[in-house]
């Protein structure tokens, strides 16, 4: 599976646990460390916890992909997954306003809202 495949992937696996303003921002002319972004955000640390857990669920069970690293799992406001070429973004709503990683990769290209 290439990267854009992946992002496809994770932001189908976002919106069926019901992820929000799910994006998918291709930096791969923009940045040297991954091809791309997929952010959303959820209502709650239980359900940024279940997006989560669906993406390394389903990614190592049906195509055997395993994530690289987490970080943020523990307080679930911001969970990041990375999977090299492509890093996942799972966030609270207003941590999500706060970091505004849209405005801070405004030069990778929006590929799907």
């Amino acid at each position: 599976m290439d990267s854009k495949e992946l992002a496809k992937k994770i932001a189908e696996i976002m919106e069926d646990r019901k992820g929000k303003d799910v994006q998918i921002i291709d930096t791969s002319k923009s940045l040297i460390i991954t091809d791309s972004f997929i952010i959303c955000n959820g209502t709650s640390t239980t359900q940024v916890r279940a997006i989560a857990d669906e993406i390394m669920f389903k990614l190592k069970e049906e195509y055997g992909i395993e994530c690289h690293h987490t970080e943020g799992y523990e307080t679930a406001s911001w969970i990041l997954i990375d999977y090299i070429d492509v890093v996942a973004h799972v966030f609270l709503q207003e941590d999500r306003e706060f970091y505004n990683l849209e405005r801070l990769y405004s030069d990778g290209i929006v590929e799907r809202k």
